[in-house]
């Protein structure tokens, strides 16, 4: 398990490395770097400490600490599939008002 472990870990540290080149660049929001930041250092605490999810899952009535990460990644999953829905709506419509602004010219112009 210690080999799974520091293996995860240096995963990890990548990541978060890649995290903040991003977030230095401005590619990444600062509540988009908080949000990854966390998560990924939850990872690394439920591969140290396993235990950890099991006492959170008993503290919210929930069997397994398992069945919690799972409920936990279907949530996030949801959420960021959500977010993905939403900006592909707003890249639609924003294509659309470009595609109809240069029709008009088009029109305009003939």
């Amino acid at each position: 398990m210690i080999f799974l472990q520091s293996v995860v870990t240096l995963f990890i540290i990548v990541i978060l490395f890649k995290l903040f080149r991003q977030r230095q660049s401005g590619k990444l929001s600062l509540g988009a770097f908080i949000f990854w930041f966390i998560l990924w250092l939850l990872v690394a605490v439920v591969f140290w400490q396993p235990e950890t999810t099991s006492y959170m899952a008993n503290r919210l009535g929930i069997g397994r600490g398992a069945d919690l990460a799972v409920y936990l990644s279907i949530l996030a999953i949801f959420y960021l599939l959500f977010r993905i829905f939403v900006r592909l709506n707003k890249i639609d419509a924003e294509i659309t008002k470009v595609v109809r602004k240069d029709a008009i010219k088009n029109v305009e112009k003939k």
